[in-house]
């Protein structure tokens, strides 16, 4: 870091040059008057890390959203990741936070602190920092990061806030299992687990800046409508035909979702959800749906925006 200080005298019209003052009117809600964009609803199919080479593919929306680096939403960036079997990928950006599941495959992660093994349905999360992922079938992964928020900031990660984290698939499934089973299950407006690490007992979160669930809608059932201000990064994890999410930025008075967007769920598919409008989760299959969405609630939840709230029938 340069920390020199000069005593040089900054001509005013240097320091003026990038000044502006709006009328408030005009400045303060940027969404609506377009200056910020709005998150779309986009999707994400598993063509794109069905077959071919072992590489990296972003889900970059950064046209959409006006930057000069890849985004998936304003402060994540999720990718796909497909190695080939024998092959190794190496992942290295400057991020504090990021998030891996196995969408298929078995292999090992060599990290800075030591090798993680892994296999389908498993979940690890790394603190930022250069990984080699080694592959021994053919895999993929569903990889969420949070660089885009440090590039905004235009800082570098300086340390890191928690250890190599792994989630094994047998004790996800175990807990969702009795959170299934549990005599108010039926109450409740989802039927899900969330992922956590004891570093962050504020925020209940995966990491500081990222939250996981993973969820299961049983089939003929309508998970009622919710929101909040966090974007959601939603992969789906297991779907039969008939499964979709529905999204619109109003209730009407009935419960139901306003102009509605229909997001049909593809196994090992991704689709986005953006931040503050309301989405259900409908299975009109007739088997289990499994849904993991990543958001930046843990950041949210830290800076008391989350907002979240949800519709609840009389």
């Amino acid at each position: 870091m340069n920390t020199a200080i000069s005593a040089k005298a900054i001509p005013t019209t240097a320091l003026t040059q990038e000044a502006e003052i709006f009328e408030y009117s005009k400045a303060a809600d940027p969404i609506t008057s377009g200056a910020t964009p709005r998150i779309p609803v986009k999707t994400f199919s598993p063509d794109l890390y069905a077959a071919g080479a072992t590489r990296v593919v972003p889900l970059d929306l950064s046209k959409e959203l006006k930057t000069d680096y890849p985004v998936t939403g304003p402060s994540v960036l999720a990718s796909f990741v497909r190695i080939q079997a024998g092959e190794s990928i190496t992942t290295s950006t400057d991020a504090t936070s990021e998030f891996f599941y196995v969408i298929k495959g078995g292999g090992h992660t060599e990290t800075e602190e030591g090798t993680i093994e892994w296999s389908e349905g498993d979940i690890f999360a790394l603190p930022g920092m250069a990984a080699v992922h080694h592959a021994d079938a053919d895999t993929a992964f569903y990889m969420v990061n949070d660089s885009p928020l440090l590039a905004y900031l235009g800082v570098e990660k300086s340390k890191s806030r928690f250890q190599p984290t792994l989630y094994t698939r047998a004790r996800i499934m175990s807990e969702l299992e009795m959170a299934k089973n549990d005599p108010n299950a039926g109450k409740r407006s989802r039927v899900s687990v969330l992922l956590a690490n004891k570093n962050f007992d504020q925020t209940l979160t995966i990491t500081h800046t990222l939250w996981s669930m993973f969820g299961i809608v049983a089939p003929g059932t309508r998970q009622l409508p919710h929101r909040h201000q966090s974007v959601a990064l939603d992969f789906a994890v297991e779907a039969k035909p008939g499964v979709y999410t529905l999204i619109g930025p109003e209730l009407n008075a009935d419960g139901s979702i306003k102009d509605t967007i229909r997001v049909d769920w593809v196994k090992g598919a991704a689709f986005v959800t953006p931040a503050g409008y309301w989405h259900e989760h409908v299975n009109e299959s007739g088997e289990d749906a499994y849904v993991m969405p990543i958001q930046d609630a843990g950041l949210h939840s830290y800076l008391r925006t989350l907002d979240i709230q949800f519709y609840l029938e009389d």
